[in-house]
């Protein structure tokens, strides 16, 4: 009796050590992308002196190689340059234009805006979902990888939902690509950078991704990017890179704590050291006080 019981113990025992070893191989078809990736700068670069940025022209932008606004030369539909232009106009003025949700109210904005990486991103790789942390205001992301399909009636969110396989391209028995499909319903409006170069309005862009290593030079990710958008004529694909950072030090970024913007309705406003409001553009009207009749010092 007690033979069989040591018996079926190490049958057991052994049955226990496959499903570990099964296990570790598993996790070891994942890459190694540990650490922090962060925003690749072109080498023509400059620094903006107003946010301490290294940009190709101006903010950081959707296509790292182009300046913002105009210069990303987006393929946008004669509808959409048109609010581009108003959006542009509208700044010039001392307007947010498009941008107004995501810069003066401090909210995400969502994909695809939160692939530029204002702070680095982090990659963690589990066997059914890789995370995407951005660190920031933005939302954190998750590829579901198990084999699932897409649900119905999304709620819908900033990040989209993301369906993503990974692919063995070279047959060494890792992993090197990273596909990945991202559809909305997607929260908005959404715009590619801060001058309001806009996404369509219906919020049902996808996003097709290819993720992965650079063979030549294992320090740079790729994330090339194909937006589908019924703002635009085409897709619009570019190519978004980070650069690796094996020790990073994280820090916190919280937009409120140094936002000094303050969104009433439409309208946004300054606020100055002493606290009170101060109109962005000439001839601004003040904030409605209709609610302040009854108030007396």
């Amino acid at each position: 009796m007690l033979c069989r019981k040591l018996i079926r113990a190490m049958g057991v025992a052994g049955a226990l050590m496959l499903i570990a070893s099964v296990a570790e191989a598993a996790d070891a078809k994942y890459p190694d992308w540990k650490g922090a990736w962060e925003r690749w700068y072109p080498p023509n670069a400059v620094l903006d002196p107003g946010n301490g940025i290294y940009t190709a022209g101006g903010q950081p932008s959707f296509d790292q190689t182009k300046p913002w606004g105009h210069g990303q030369e987006a393929p946008l539909s004669s509808e959409y340059q048109k609010v581009f232009e108003e959006s542009l106009a509208d700044q010039a003025k001392g307007g947010e234009g498009n941008f107004f949700d995501h810069g003066v109210r401090c909210m995400p904005g969502g994909m695809p805006l939160m692939t530029i990486a204002f702070t680095p991103l982090e990659f963690v790789v589990a066997p059914e979902t890789t995370y995407v942390l951005t660190g920031n205001v933005e939302p954190n992301r998750r590829i579901y990888t198990d084999g699932r399909d897409w649900p119905k009636d999304l709620t819908p969110t900033y990040a989209g939902y993301s369906i993503g396989r990974w692919i063995d391209e070279d047959g060494d028995g890792v992993y090197d690509v990273l596909e990945v499909e991202t559809r909305g319903p997607f929260k908005g409006p959404r715009a590619y950078d801060a001058t309001g170069l806009p996404l369509h309005l219906d919020n049902q862009s996808v996003f097709k991704e290819r993720i992965f290593r650079d063979k030549a030079d294992p320090s740079i990710l790729h994330d090339v990017v194909s937006v589908i958008d019924s703002a635009l004529t085409r897709p619009w694909t570019v190519d978004k890179k980070y650069r690796h950072n094996p020790r990073p030090r994280w820090t916190e970024s919280s937009c409120i704590e140094t936002n000094s913007m303050v969104a009433i309705g439409r309208e946004s406003y300054f606020m100055s050291a002493d606290g009170m409001l101060m109109p962005v553009r000439k001839n601004q009207p003040p904030p409605d006080l209709r609610y302040f009749k009854e108030w007396t010092k």
